[in-house]
């Protein structure tokens, strides 16, 4: 069991609101920008957030328009996640001096986060109670002589997508100029089902829509996402949508207030009147019935009369496998479908209907789809569905992985993967004259197995919360303190400083907001949105402490401590100057050629897609792929549920703003379990009791303790939570297939009632 210090007030239960956005969106806003950065900062950050000459919001990957950009380019949860890194409170050296490891182990998350930004490198020497300062010097020192007493095979360099391309492609270079490509990323935790599935449908693991398509998509279908909380901005796109008569299609065992209803708070509307009905179908499936859902849509459309929603000429020129997919639909009963997927037949029937009659047809999805055992192979049936239609290389339609961490697609991008193609490699090779290391490195969950048997000895995280953005927290916890080494670039304090082995080292580092000079020269970053569109980001506070050092810098720095013999790369010329780096991208890279000189043209560029933009698919047989999955089976006992995590609405990723739910009716506390009416009767549970939630898998038991049951609109059988809370109940070895992402909607628990 992981050590778990409770985040919960006096907690109060309300009725699930129904409307997104509206005055509650903006008092939530002005409430913790005001809390956190004070008038004046927050007037000066919010202003230059998402606009072509500020930076990039650290929140979501939601595409900036590209005209028309408003002077509130930001959402509710953008203004939290700036708010988070721009706060005026401060961590220093007394801090840790008055707060010894075990005292810090038993505050909640939502306390660590909420100290303030670290502003010196600090140092957890082995043995000792307290962290201490450090200079930088020492600290490269200390990391350096450990990666040079160690095999490259036994240190682990993981990374956030919040990382910017220009220090991505650093660290990359840096991990495998030292000899390895253990490079996992919160890719691997989260949208890696979606690259997987799409690699091997269509020849790339990115999605094939830009932000524009949305204004002429005739049909919508949102699949296991929830836009309201984790990418609000979403909204008033699917706001636009909905007023032209395009039909949204949402499906999720929840009922999102994100998906019903929208208010603009930049709208007068926004503040009177119901605000705009967004879905105009909302399929409520069981957990994890998605794929036979889309069977089914898939078999309506051969069953309804005519060629209906068929594109027989894209289908015969463009694709391969549609025969044999053909058969597995007519092989499969209506009965099967409807018992797993939750749906009537009729729901079935008619959206099918709606989908027939779409020229141009968009599929988000985001990771209520991707962290399911069957992830690669639901995506995959996403891609049938588009293929049938002809929904790929179209203006208004195609393929929308949303994916969350803003840059998390540019840092792939860049080479952060740990199973890097051998074209990357032999171009890196080329230009800096080096063999890279061609053997597959540790991803996240790999990782963590190597770690807790023995096999690693140093983990460097280049931003993120390893421990609480990762799965089974006991199992992570004791696997991180056989670490020799745990070196973590943060802006603020989370629980992955406090579980190490050896030594630990805390290097503070500068965020998205802040102005980053170098040799009295200012320089800027770039990102990659969900849609592939490259723009600078330009930060405008200035540091919270002189002690505070870029990405970049930290990177070039430990590259020139350790890498004793690799003399022919000048290291410094990349931190005193971003361009420098942005040259070598532009010769490693495909469709940043020119990069610098793009930039000085214009500060957004979109890179080529060839599926998107010509249909031509990178796949063996250069045609994209039918692919074909059995209905993945059900099999939980009468006491079994089946458990997803979520996140709350004051929450982004591992960070935790505050502890409401505003949508879902949930005040001041965070350790409750979602779950049906009529199972909570079955139990013999009331509004006023508390469970135990355990997990079983391969004869091993997980669990948590003392969460409130919240009568829910969920379907039966299935029960959902928070993480990171809930993270200890996801088996480290229980994972997609293919992707190895881990199965945190996926989980089968048990509950027993507290006395």
């Amino acid at each position: 069991m992981s050590h778990d210090p409770v985040d919960d007030g006096p907690l109060s239960i309300n009725p699930p609101q129904v409307v997104a956005g509206g005055p509650g969106a903006v008092f939530s806003s002005l409430k913790i920008g005001l809390r956190e950065m004070g008038i004046k900062t927050a007037l000066k950050t919010l202003a230059a957030v998402n606009q072509k000459t500020g930076f990039d919001c650290p929140g979501c990957a939601w595409p900036d328009p590209e005209n028309h950009r408003s002077m509130v380019e930001f959402c509710e949860n953008g203004v939290k996640a700036v708010a988070e890194e721009a706060t005026s409170k401060r961590i220093d050296r007394d801090f840790f001096a008055e707060n010894s490891i075990d005292d810090l182990k038993n505050k909640p998350e939502f306390w660590l986060s909420q100290q303030g930004r670290l502003t010196e490198p600090m140092i957890l020497r082995a043995g000792s109670t307290h962290y201490e300062a450090i200079t930088w010097e020492a600290a490269f020192q200390v990391i350096a002589q450990h990666l040079k007493k160690t095999d490259p095979q036994r240190s682990v360099f993981y990374t956030s997508g919040r990382t910017s391309n220009e220090a991505a492609f650093l660290y990359q270079l840096f991990v495998r100029l030292l000899g390895t490509n253990h490079l996992p990323d919160c890719s691997n935790l989260c949208h890696e089902s979606s690259g997987v599935a799409l690699r091997e449908t269509i020849g790339s693991g990115k999605g094939t829509v830009l932000l524009k398509d949305f204004e002429e998509a005739d049909g919508i279908f949102v699949i296991g996402q929830n836009p309201g909380t984790n990418h609000p901005r979403m909204l008033a796109t699917l706001q636009a949508a909905a007023r032209r008569g395009c039909p949204i299609i949402t499906m999720n065992p929840l009922p999102e207030a994100g998906m019903i209803r929208f208010k603009h708070p930049q709208e007068i509307g926004g503040w009177v009147g119901k605000g705009t009905a967004l879905s105009t179908h909302y399929l409520q499936v069981l957990i994890n019935g998605d794929l036979a859902a889309l069977k089914g849509i898939m078999k309506a459309l051969f069953e309804l009369s005519g060629p209906q929603g068929l594109d027989e000429g894209f289908i015969s020129r463009y694709t391969e496998g549609f025969a044999i997919f053909c058969q597995s639909l007519r092989e499969v009963s209506w009965d099967r479908i409807v018992q797993s997927s939750g749906l009537l037949q009729s729901q079935i029937m008619e959206v099918a209907k709606v989908i027939a009659n779409s020229k141009n047809m968009i599929f988000c999805w985001a990771m209520g789809i991707t962290q399911h055992k069957n992830a690669v192979a639901t995506i995959q049936e996403i891609v049938n569905l588009a293929l049938l239609g002809g929904h790929i290389g179209r203006p208004g339609a195609g393929l929308c992985p949303v994916r969350g961490h803003s840059n998390v697609q540019g840092d792939r991008t860049m080479g952060i993967w740990e199973a890097p193609s051998k074209e990357f490699l032999d171009r890196l090779g080329r230009e800096f004259d080096f063999s890279p290391p061609e053997a597959p490195g540790y991803h996240v969950v790999s990782a963590i197995q190597g770690m807790h048997q023995g096999k690693v000895d140093t983990l460097v995280a280049l931003g993120g919360n390893f421990l609480s953005a990762s799965p089974d927290t006991g199992y992570t916890e004791v696997a991180l303190g056989r670490c020799s080494l745990n070196v973590q670039i943060s802006t603020k304090l989370n629980r992955s400083h406090l579980f190490t082995g050896g030594e630990a080292i805390i290097l503070p580092c500068l965020g998205r907001t802040e102005k980053d000079f170098q040799k009295g020269v200012e320089q800027f970053v770039t990102v990659e949105d969900s849609m592939g569109v490259v723009h600078v980001s330009k930060g405008v506070l200035p540091p919270p402490s002189e002690h505070c050092q870029s990405e970049v810098a930290i990177i070039a720095q430990l590259a020139l401590h350790t890498l004793d013999h690799q003399k022919t790369i000048d290291w410094l010329a990349f931190r005193e100057d971003y361009g420098t780096i942005r040259d070598r991208i532009s010769r490693v890279i495909p469709g940043f050629e020119d990069f610098n000189h793009r930039l000085e043209q214009h500060p957004t560029f979109v890179l080529p897609h060839q599926a998107r933009d010509g249909r031509v698919f990178a796949t063996p047989s250069g045609k994209a792929c039918f692919t074909v999955h059995p209905i993945p089976e059900r099999d939980l006992s009468e006491n079994q549920f089946l458990l997803m995590t979520i996140r709350s609405h004051d929450q982004y990723n591992t960070t935790i703003y505050g502890l409401d739910d505003r949508y879902r009716g949930i005040r001041n506390g965070r350790r409750v379990v979602f779950i049906n009416a009529r199972d909570m009767q079955r139990l013999e549970l009331d509004k006023n009791s508390y469970v135990d939630i355990v997990s079983s898998f391969k004869g091993k038991e997980r669990m948590v303790k003392r969460f409130r049951v919240v009568a829910y609109d969920i379907p039966r059988g299935c029960l959902a939570a928070y993480f990171p809370e809930t993270n200890p109940l996801v088996p480290i070895d229980s994972y997609a297939d293919k992707s190895h992402t881990p199965t945190s909607k996926s989980i089968v628990v048990s509950l027993i009632k507290q006395k």
